[in-house]
């Protein structure tokens, strides 16, 4: 079988276009995962999802845990047979949760205990949980268990968080069952600052990781901070090993962090914008419950390669969305996945033909003069 491994095939500046092996195949980086919380993508197949160019998807620990169960998901074969996904998954720990569901768990150094969301049963997540889980699931890249710091924290907080992470991130290292093709990320807290996030990617690496995440951003600092934080933490992690911005986010985001040397990212933008009629283009993002494309026979790009694109107007989807039918949610999720996709393949060939300061730059242009429409 495959080992985790991860090599580099060009670089330009801090960006790198590499290839991350796994035991269910290889992911293209830089790579956007789309996200499958409750083992789909919602309003999508696997084969659609797989027809956007996605090589790997994200589930959730927490979620999976509660419904359907991961002993249940086990002996139904593991995550891949059970939603028919054979490619390569990664699992988020159950730390975000830490933080969006902060009035229903109490955390102490054991780990956290949850008021379930959707029965009120009391579950208690630790990092050994986490990573059986995990395991169980049969992630093929395993999140340590983590507190997502919320923003704004003081640096006391911030510090206090940070090492509460790197505590049980040395318990999960210990928990995590070594086996060919599967991989361990550790996760980089430390808020806003420069010198914890150096503290956290040092305690880190002192455990050894087969890839690195950065955590604690995309939880309303803005881009501008995300930038700088980025900036203060990548120098700190392995040049070897992935690198991967949890949350995050737009288009303009990933050109950002992909400038400054991160290769995955995972967020649920483009798959909740599409089931609520917001789409993206190259030049603009479209609203299209607007009343202006009902008579528009355009598509909504171009260019775009997507079904949608390919076959339906705007005019036909601003009509989905008024009647409120399914198919509406459906074709926009899959244009905005493959939107995402296809930046990520222009993110790859702009890093392998040392053209990413000119793609970046045209990329920014084009999202200042473009015609934005708000929800």
């Amino acid at each position: 079988m495959t080992d985790f491994g991860y090599q580099i095939f060009a670089q330009d500046g801090a960006a790198r276009v590499g290839q991350i092996e796994t035991a269910h195949g290889a992911i293209q980086t830089p790579a956007f995962m789309p996200v499958g919380t409750a083992a789909t993508v919602k309003a999508m197949t696997p084969e659609s999802v797989r027809e956007t160019g996605a090589d790997i998807v994200l589930a959730n620990t927490y979620h999976l845990m509660l419904r359907p169960g991961a002993e249940r998901v086990a002996g139904l074969g593991g995550l891949h047979k059970f939603m028919n996904w054979q490619r390569p998954i990664l699992t988020d720990s159950g730390g975000f949760q830490v933080y969006s569901l902060s009035d229903l768990r109490k955390m102490d150094e054991a780990g956290v205990t949850f008021k379930s969301h959707i029965d009120g049963a009391q579950i208690h997540l630790s990092p050994e949980r986490s990573i059986e889980v995990q395991n169980l699931l049969d992630a093929d890249i395993t999140m340590a268990f983590d507190e997502c710091t919320p923003f704004p924290a003081t640096e006391e907080v911030a510090a206090t968080s940070m090492r509460l992470s790197m505590r049980w991130a040395e318990r999960c290292r210990q928990a995590f069952v070594e086996r060919p093709g599967y991989g361990l990320f550790g996760i980089v807290q430390g808020g806003m600052y420069a010198d914890l996030r150096a503290e956290s990617a040092a305690a880190l690496q002192d455990l050894g990781f087969d890839g690195y995440a950065i955590g604690g951003l995309a939880v309303g600092e803005g881009q501008a901070l995300t930038f700088s934080t980025l900036e203060v933490t990548v120098p700190h992690l392995p040049k070897h090993k992935p690198r991967y911005l949890m949350g995050v986010g737009r288009p303009g985001d990933i050109v950002g962090a992909v400038l400054r040397g991160v290769d995955m990212f995972d967020c649920v933008m483009p798959t909740r914008s599409g089931r609520t009629g917001q789409l993206f283009t190259p030049n603009a993002t479209l609203n299209i419950r607007n009343a202006r494309h009902a008579d528009d026979p355009r598509p909504i790009d171009a260019d775009c390669r997507c079904p949608l694109c390919r076959n339906y107007s705007r005019g036909y989807l601003h009509h989905l969305f008024r009647a409120k039918e399914i198919l509406g949610s459906m074709l926009a999720t899959w244009h905005n996945l493959t939107h995402y996709q296809d930046l990520m393949a222009n993110l790859r060939q702009a890093i392998t033909e040392g053209g990413l300061n000119d793609f970046a730059a045209g990329h920014a242009r084009a999202g200042e003069l473009g015609d934005i429409e708000r929800l």
